[in-house]
């Protein structure tokens, strides 16, 4: 934003207190109306309100409007394509190549842009483990997104730290800069660009703050699997005894939800390591949908859209009373909400924890023919990993209808995932079998029958098995065996009827539920083969068989 008639803004005279001897001159950016370094949540509300962002609404919170895209734009992603990197990368529909000299050329253009601009400047990590973690800096144009920043990534905390800072990854984020794809080949106003070998990624035509987050996600998946570490699209938790348990799943499969238990401790709500040490987040918060938000069933997160220092986005508010609408789907289903994970009470402060006990990998089954929970063996943990089956909710991704997409995703994240899926499940299925894991495979999605027809399975029923399953209570119950999927479904549990358990007993239509069951397991089949070309072919022997 130019500021004109020679008035300053609220923290004009700090901005360069907590500045790093590694000047923006060293990303090409020169001739800056005024840079504002790390500045603090409050300076930054300030400057957000100064610049006409947003509102703060009662008790707080800061909300945004992001404008055209609430949502991921998935197609407008690209990876440059260069000789130091190309053959570890997994091309095709979610890392699509972009030419070196065309990313060069848009970058001159960014740079010119943002000449006489005001830009915020957060120095930072990617990584609670210090032995892993990645300093970044990234330079945006809103302050709000500097706040965002600061919500979602690892803070320093020292004056010295700010002022010998020098970023391993730079990203540079300009909403209001608009690609042209006759020029730049981009595929429309909007990109979102990383170029793995200068180091530096650039975002611009859209003002979503998820894009910001998610491309630090692609670059720790590629890096961190390079030094042994599992990079993983998960939350995790820790229970009193230390015990560590991980959830995999596409937004919308519960698994920021199912994670923060009041009963366990939040280690982190999306993304995570696993070194030879232990699990680490990669993040200092969490970003949470929050679209018909419930005190009862998710009360801590409904607490912290509720605190100051949260980012609302895409939230509707009423502006007299500056009151929240939770409910209020009108601009978007994927209303979000960013907070450090220190706002939630049993968080750990570490972000750190053991090597887990227990793996959860969630699936928001549409079909609702996948039981509530069932048993996995590692190799059967490896190929539902690779398969990644879920359904899209609604508002994750631009162009998503009301009626969930049945997909497969590959690692839970294929979006994300920089190499090919096989280089992350074999590293996974390594350390489930070091570590003696117990994998499992749980329905979060519809049962009594497909979507319009059946219901969403009970987060009371989802929450009783997790929790035997995490006490070990599903260690001593009697289990069936599949007989098109093969893995182990219990029979009985703790506070689940009966006939949740078997999928079959909610259908109305038995033969209706056999048909849609064998119909997913071809599905599974016909997914996988997209995969073979760099897995060995007795994984297939750990899927679905054909009847």
């Amino acid at each position: 934003m130019k500021l004109h008639l020679g008035v300053k803004s609220p923290a004009y005279k700090e901005a360069h207190t907590n500045a790093s001897e590694f000047g923006l001159n060293n990303h090409g950016l020169k001739f800056l109306h005024r840079a504002y370094w790390n500045l603090p949540t409050p300076a930054l509300y300030e400057e957000a309100l100064f610049r006409s962002e947003g509102q703060m609404i009662v008790n707080g919170p800061f909300i945004v409007s992001t404008g055209t895209h609430t949502a991921r734009a998935a197609n407008d992603k690209f990876l440059v394509k260069e000789p130091s990197t190309e053959d570890q990368i997994w091309w095709g529909e979610y890392n699509r190549p972009f030419n070196t000299e065309k990313f060069n050329a848009l970058l001159n253009r960014l740079q010119g842009f943002l000449q006489g601009q005001d830009v915020f400047v957060q120095d930072c990590y990617v990584g609670a483990d210090p032995e892993y973690r990645l300093p970044i800096r990234i330079i945006t144009e809103f302050a709000w997104h500097s706040m965002f920043v600061r919500n979602m990534f690892i803070p320093l905390e020292t004056f010295d730290e700010m002022k010998k800072h020098i970023p391993d990854f730079t990203l540079i984020c300009a909403p209001s800069f608009l690609g042209s794809p006759e020029i730049d080949g981009t595929n429309s106003g909007t990109f979102i660009i990383l170029n793995l070998d200068q180091r530096l990624a650039i975002i611009g035509g859209t003002g979503y703050a998820g894009e910001i987050k998610k491309s630090f996600f692609c670059i720790m998946n590629y890096l961190m699997p390079l030094q042994g570490v599992m990079a993983m699209h998960c939350s995790a938790n820790m229970g009193d005894d230390g015990d560590v348990a991980v959830f995999f799943g596409l937004s919308g499969t519960g698994k920021t939800t199912l994670s923060a238990d009041p009963s366990r401790k939040l280690i982190g709500d999306d993304e995570h390591g696993w070194s030879d040490e232990g699990i680490f987040n990669f993040e200092h918060g969490c970003y949470a949908k929050v679209i018909r938000l419930s005190p009862e069933a998710e009360p801590q997160i409904h607490q912290c859209t509720e605190m100051f220092g949260t980012i609302l986005e895409n939230v509707i508010y009423d502006p007299v009373s500056r009151k929240l609408d939770l409910d209020d789907d009108q601009r978007t289903e994927n209303t979000r909400c960013s907070y450090p994970l220190s706002f939630i009470d049993n968080a750990v402060v570490e972000k750190k924890g053991d090597h887990p006990l227990n793996i959860f990998m969630l699936t928001c089954d549409a079909s609702g023919v996948l039981p509530p929970i069932a048993r996995l063996s590692p190799d059967q943990a490896m190929y539902h990993f690779i398969s990644g089956y879920t359904s899209k909710v609604s508002g994750t991704e631009i162009d998503l209808g009301v009626e969930p997409e049945i997909t497969f995703s590959a690692c839970f994240g294929a979006p994300f995932m920089v190499h090919h899926p096989y280089f992350y499940a074999k590293l996974l299925k390594e350390k489930i079998i070091k570590n003696n894991v117990d994998c499992w495979l749980v329905n979060t999605g519809w049962t009594g029958g497909p979507f319009g027809v059946g219901k969403r399975m009970s987060i009371h029923h989802t929450r009783a098995l997790l929790n035997s399953a995490l006490t070990g209570k599903l260690k001593d119950v009697e289990y069936r065996t599949d007989e098109v999927f093969g893995f182990q479904v219990p029979a009985s549990c703790e506070g689940v009827p009966s006939e949740v358990l078997d999928p079959a007993n909610t259908w109305g239509n038995k033969k209706a539920y056999d048909s849609r069951y064998r119909q997913l397991a071809s599905q599974f089949i016909e997914n996988f083969k997209k995969y073979m070309e760099g897995v060995p072919k007795d994984i297939l022997k750990a899927g679905p068989i054909r009847k």
